[in-house]
């Protein structure tokens, strides 16, 4: 039987006779139905009315002429009452080419859709004829008699209020529009009312200090006050109920101000709610505390439906000093301020009381920008197809509609509320008082370390004992061996090599290959599943093999210095060619012990290739006895092996493709981006292992995470050398897991944490209550900092990994080399974690054309720091913490940090204040020594340099 759809007017007589088959089954099917019309009045049928506002002081506009070209350009008619946007400086002319119609008001009143900024009065109501759309701020709660009045005119009512707060609203949320330009107006019009800078100052007549600023309500008004604060110099502090916004305030560069009362406040869509009696006592007593400190305090806390909660009280305002700034942002519902007069500015006892309603409308034109985007953008959503069409299904529409032919439409259906964010549990507090410390046990020590010994000891002979053959002993002992040659190999590197160190074992752990090649089978081309994933496993290692050693030399070469003597690396070729030269001949000649001792020769260039990298003359040698280590190898595997030249030339473009492929990798990433290379390639090898142990830890403790996935590689290479019985394999992941689990040690150490608490995500816990870091910090600008840079003889630069972020390098290098050139002893002091890899600020120093002879490690250098005239920190937090050994309470404490407090000057290059990834304050930046130059570190190297060359220029 055979089946045909047929399209169009063919009979089936017609069908039948051409087919010559009668019984053939025939199914025909008509053209196709015409589309579904869509719902809803389209565009071109619409007027839509923009009215002038007529609230006193209202500035803004609902459109401006850009977004009525837009509505045009939609087939929209658009009605402007003449003179609406004067306020907001948009000319009629303007709105006349945008495609408007110049109208009177009623005529603006008489179109079919309405759009306004403020709600309208009883008397606009008038003027709205029955069943048109309106959408405006309406506040339906606040304004029920004006609800009750659309509703009787039978009038579609959208309040943008009202809009729900959900992703797909954002562009429609017109309440956080104008709330970031009231926080913005809000902070320039205390500053304009206040009588100092708001920026610290150090000038000739005496130091000026910051002024600090109090913001209450860290919602999008409060955050825009926040940053408006900060970039203008001032202390800011915030406080809000929700927890959630904790994180926001602290990385805008202000101090998150906390009760020890528990309690969340954040309500259905992101807003406050009321806080229990006992909750708003412990804020009164904070904010009491407060107005005794703080120059300025702007208040932003809303409830949507009800009265502005009252935070600030009358004796709180009377506490705060004569010339003191209290901004009320929450004036119109009622104020958060008990002082303040709505619409009123005024002076209550000294302190300026700013209660302005019309913030917004105090910057008409941006404000009406944004607000004619949020509310045209969101006309344009009801409906689809250039139709408008009130669905009440979709949620936007639903959550914002008030009104709809003549039925209440509000309060909408409640929506149920996202379950509260987890509570962080507190740590556990520690024992009150630790016992006195009694006298050394010598003789406990002693039987411990004996101990140890017999249980080493003894499970080696356990191992003899329930070993499956002499093969397995005879691979334990390869691999104990080659752990403790690499483990004492390893600690010869010089930690400036430690990211060198990581590329060459990463592509010493390319041997891996081995396994791969022994597998692999088939013809030109696998034809099992093992034989796939055995040539899936060559190609990778091949990928680590080429791009790892391109990488070791890229970064080595970075070290070279100009002075340093002419190099010949290509002659070590000789050595490899004339081996593995011998090699083919022995074993195409049936020597059989030739194959163990080319095994051999590879894991000792192996070795070499680790023990080359102890220092900066031999690490060239030590990448080419790597290349040659790995070569050997693997031409030992082919020459054990009986294959068909079909597997020959398999294995050969496998691997040949692999290599190449790793070599154009490591030869286009940028020279900055090699130390994340290095840990791609090792990821490679640790997929999966990285994942599930990794995926919890912090961003500063990436310098353990690489470390460990290298380790791994390694440990998983020596499993592999065990389960193939070959050595090669065991000697070189044992050296590679020797190396990474070293690195780690290292890595740990220098953070004073256990891997064990890294790889679970912790840091550290206290033992009591930290120490209040108080005081005022001292900022200085470039102008000051070159100043003092000019004026040191001794200067020491403690980069960190905002150095990295900001690739500020160059500038720093450039920067060093010309006060050098002056006569200045400049040198940099490294911290062991201070990158995101092992030795990565070393390398990016290297690049720029920093000498490694003057970047040195903090144990080098810690001892220098009293001598020292000025250490300039960039980008560091965590690493030059004083806390660590000035607080015994604090988290870090005992963890090594740099000395920068003890040296004679001290200036702090970073974005903030804000604290580093331990979340511990740092006493540093309130010492009397220290400055802080805030920006971004590469802007503000950039500065530095060029004032400096200005400087050198004049003299």
């Amino acid at each position: 039987m055979r089946l045909f759809t047929l399209r169009g007017p063919l009979s089936l007589g017609r069908l039948q006779q051409r087919l010559g088959n009668p019984q053939s089954f025939v199914r025909y099917e008509s053209a196709k139905a015409a589309p579904a019309p869509v719902e809803g009045i389209p565009y071109k049928k619409l007027s839509i009315g923009v009215p002038k506002e007529n609230f006193p002081n209202e500035r803004r506009v609902s459109l401006s002429p850009a977004a009525v070209a837009t509505l045009v350009k939609k087939g929209f008619t658009i009605n402007v009452e003449k003179g609406a946007g004067s306020e907001a400086k948009f000319k009629e002319e303007e709105y006349a080419k945008a495609g408007a119609k110049l109208v009177s008001k009623e005529e603006s009143w008489k179109s079919d859709i309405v759009l306004k900024v403020r709600p309208p009065s009883i008397d606009e109501v008038r003027l709205l004829p029955d069943q048109k759309t309106l959408i405006s701020f309406l506040y339906p709660k606040q304004n029920e008699q004006l609800v009750s009045a659309l509703n009787a005119k039978k009038t579609t009512a959208f309040a943008m209020d009202c809009i729900p707060r959900i992703s797909r609203a954002q562009v429609f949320d017109a309440l956080s529009s104008m709330a970031n330009i009231a926080g913005y107006k809000a902070t320039i019009e205390a500053a304009n009312n206040f009588g100092r800078f708001f920026t610290g100052q150090i000038t000739a007549a005496g130091r000026v200090p910051p002024a600090k600023v109090l913001v209450i309500g860290a919602g999008v008004a409060g955050l825009s006050a926040i940053g408006t604060a900060r970039n203008m110099g001032a202390i800011v502090r915030a406080f809000d109920t929700r927890s959630a916004v904790k994180e926001q305030i602290q990385s805008m560069g202000a101090e998150f101000l906390e009760i020890n009362l528990k309690e969340e406040g954040e309500a259905a869509g992101g807003y406050s709610k009321e806080m229990s009696k006992e909750f708003i006592e412990a804020e009164m007593a904070l904010f009491r505390k407060q107005c005794e400190e703080v120059d300025i305090v702007i208040t932003t806390a809303l409830i949507p439906g009800k009265p502005a909660p009252k935070l600030i009280l009358r004796d709180m305002v009377e506490r705060m000093r004569p010339g003191s700034v209290v901004v009320d942002m929450a004036a119109e519902a009622g104020g958060n301020i008990e002082t303040t007069r709505p619409g009123e500015l005024y002076t209550y006892k000294g302190v300026i009381h700013i209660g302005y309603s019309d913030l917004p409308s105090r910057l008409p034109t941006q404000a009406s920008s944004l607000y004619a985007n949020n509310i045209s953008k969101f006309l344009l959503s009801i409906g689809q197809k250039d139709h408008f069409h009130v669905d009440l299904k979709d949620e936007v529409v639903r959550g914002s509609i008030i009104v709809h032919n003549g039925e209440m439409m509000y309060p909408p259906p409640r929506v149920a509320a996202p379950p509260p964010a987890p509570k962080k549990l507190d740590a556990k507090a520690a024992a009150a008082a630790l016992a006195a410390a009694e006298p050394p046990n010598y003789f406990a020590k002693f039987l411990k370390d004996s101990a140890v010994y017999t249980v080493g000891l003894g499970s080696l002979l356990g191992l003899g004992m329930v070993a499956p053959n002499a093969a397995f002993t005879t691979m334990l002992t390869t691999f104990s061996l080659s752990g403790l040659v690499g483990y004492h190999t390893v600690w010869s590197v010089t930690p400036a090599l430690h990211s060198p160190l990581m590329s060459v074992t990463n592509a010493i752990s390319g041997i891996t290959a081995v396994g791969g090649l022994l597998l692999m089978g088939g013809g030109l081309l696998p034809t099992t599943l093992p034989q796939t994933l055995a040539a899936t496993a060559a190609f990778i290692s091949a990928i680590n093999i080429g791009g790892g050693f391109i990488v070791t030399q890229r970064m080595l070469d970075m070290f070279r210095r100009p002075t340093d003597p002419p190099e010949y690396n290509y002659l070590y070729s000789i050595p490899g060619i004339a081996f593995l030269g011998g090699y083919g001949w022995a074993a195409a000649n049936n020597f059989p012990d030739v194959h163990q001792m080319a095994y051999l020769a590879a894991s000792l260039c192996c070795v070499g290739a680790l023990g080359g990298l102890s220092s900066q003359p031999t690490a060239r040698l030590g990448n080419a006895l790597g290349i040659i280590g790995v070569t050997t190898g693997l031409a030992a595997t082919l020459g054990q092996m009986k294959i068909p030249m079909e597997v020959v030339a398999q294995m050969g473009g496998t691997m040949a493709l692999g290599g190449i492929l790793g070599a154009i990798i490591a030869k286009r990433i940028p020279i900055t981006d090699l130390p994340q290379l290095v840990a791609a390639f090792h990821s490679f090898l640790s997929a999966l292992m990285g994942v599930t142990l990794t995926s919890a830890i912090g961003g500063a403790d990436m310098p353990v995470v690489i470390t460990v996935l290298n380790s791994y590689s390694g440990w998983a290479l020596c499993a592999e050398g065990f389960m193939l019985d070959n050595s090669l394999m065991t000697v070189v992941g044992a050296l590679i897991g020797s190396s990474g689990a070293i690195l780690s040690y290292i890595m740990c150490k220098a953070m004073n944490r256990s891997l064990p608490n890294v790889i679970m995500g912790g840091f550290g816990a206290p033992t009591g209550e930290a120490m209040k870091v108080t005081g005022t910090h001292t900022e200085v600008n470039v102008e000051q900092a070159v100043d003092l840079v000019t004026e040191a003889n001794n200067i020491i630069i403690t980069p960190g990994y905002g150095l990295c972020v900001a690739k500020a390098q160059y500038p720093v290098a450039e920067m060093v080399s010309m006060l050098r050139k002056k006569g200045k002893n400049v040198k940099f002091a490294i911290h062991p974690v201070a990158g995101r890899m092992p030795g990565q600020l070393n390398v990016l120093l290297a690049e720029a054309g920093v000498p490694y002879d003057i970047v040195h490690e903090m144990e080098e250098v810690n001892g220098e720091f009293p001598e020292t005239d000025l250490v300039l920190v960039i980008g560091a937090n965590d690493t030059v913490n004083s806390a660590a050994e000035e607080d015994p309470n604090s988290i870090i404490a005992g963890m090594p940090v740099l000395r920068v407090w003890l040296a004679k000057n001290v200036i702090v290059m970073k974005r903030s204040l804000a604290t580093g990834y331990a979340a511990v304050d740092n006493p540093v930046f309130f010492k009397q020594n220290t400055s802080m130059l805030l920006g971004d570190a590469k802007k503000t190297c950039d500065a530095l340099l060029d004032k400096i060359k200005h400087r050198y220029s004049e003299l």
